[in-house]
């Protein structure tokens, strides 16, 4: 038998010992989480329920860097070019991580599969379609009767072009056989104002922006934009209850990446994190309250879901012609 020159052996003990090291001593500062949109929005609030809890589980602080701009675009794209040592991390959602390169592929100078590590998918949340209060319509079925008798003749609100909304409202127009006017706004609560004060027929929204208005019969709400209820509102009708609205499914989803190439044991690392603090019941229930069905999936779970996701919204995309730029 030969033996191993003393050197190579080592060495070799060097490399096994400094590799789980480096899983161990990581993080030794803190961490930057980009968010690339504004402090205050929905996107902003799920971060700020999760970073403290990271912050515990990692031993290090985890400092939340709003990087606002072009519809999460700049962020995004800070992000992607940061260092990948797990020191600069990405909260992001589906708008800029699944669609925005499939609707400004000029603009958006990152992509998500190749510059990114998925580490965990935080939660899924539905749309909602809901509608002014004066509507004729009380049912999902009533109001796909009344637009298909009117062509062209009710408008509905999205955050943007675009965006998640954006590409429900025009898998509703392609599924229902329909014909509702997009209208983009620039500040999402502006909708639920007009909505309320009858400016506007109809308008997708986040469910936890939808909710609070419903409840106080405010406004209508026709369905969620999930195959199935949301069990955090379970009295609401999915639209794909309707047999003419099967296919309708698009998902809100908040995740943490980290940028391509991070260590594998940093992003298992992290992902373990991510995990137990989605167990913490305190957590559990803020992130309820933001009307989020939690997830905590690990990172080759949310790879494949994300690869999913891409594929689902560049159908809908090419079907509706959606163009951002």
């Amino acid at each position: 038998m030969h033996s191993i020159p003393l050197r190579f052996a080592i060495a070799l003990v060097g490399f096994v010992v400094t590799t789980t090291a480096f899983g161990q001593s990581y993080p030794s500062r803190p961490i930057t989480l980009i968010v690339p949109y504004a402090a205050g929005g929905s996107v902003d609030a799920v971060a700020r329920i999760v970073a403290p809890r990271l912050s515990e589980r990692l031993g290090q602080n985890v400092v939340i860097e709003n990087v606002a701009g072009a519809g999460g675009i700049v962020g995004t794209q800070r992000a992607a070019r940061a260092a990948p040592d797990g020191y600069t991390l990405l909260f992001s959602v589906e708008s800029t991580m699944a669609i925005a390169k499939l609707v400004q592929p000029s603009t958006v100078q990152y992509d998500s599969q190749k510059d990114f590590t998925p580490i965990s998918l935080v939660g899924t949340s539905p749309l909602v379609l809901a509608g002014k209060k004066s509507i004729a319509a009380d049912t999902t079925d009533d109001l796909i009767k009344l637009l298909r008798a009117n062509p062209g003749k009710f408008s509905y609100a999205t955050s943007g072009t675009g965006t998640s909304l954006h590409v429900a409202g025009e898998m509703i127009n392609i599924e229902g056989k329909v014909s509702i006017v997009h209208v983009p706004y620039r500040v999402g609560a502006q909708m639920v104002t007009d909505l309320i004060g009858n400016q506007i027929d109809l308008a997708m929204l986040p469910l936890v922006m939808a909710l609070p208005n419903y409840r106080n019969g405010n406004i209508k709400v026709f369905g969620t934009t999930e195959p199935t209820r949301s069990p955090v509102a379970p009295d609401l009708p999915s639209l794909a209850e309707h047999p003419d609205l099967r296919q309708v499914n698009v998902t809100v989803w908040f995740g943490l990446f980290a940028p391509a190439k991070t260590d594998a044991a940093i992003v298992e690392r992290l992902h373990q994190a991510v995990a137990a603090a989605l167990q913490e019941p305190d957590v559990r229930a803020k992130l309820a309250e933001t009307g989020l069905r939690i997830v905590g999936n690990n990172p080759a779970e949310f790879a494949a879901f994300l690869a999913q996701e891409i594929e689902k919204f560049s159908v809908i995309v090419k079907a509706a012609n959606i163009k951002a730029e």
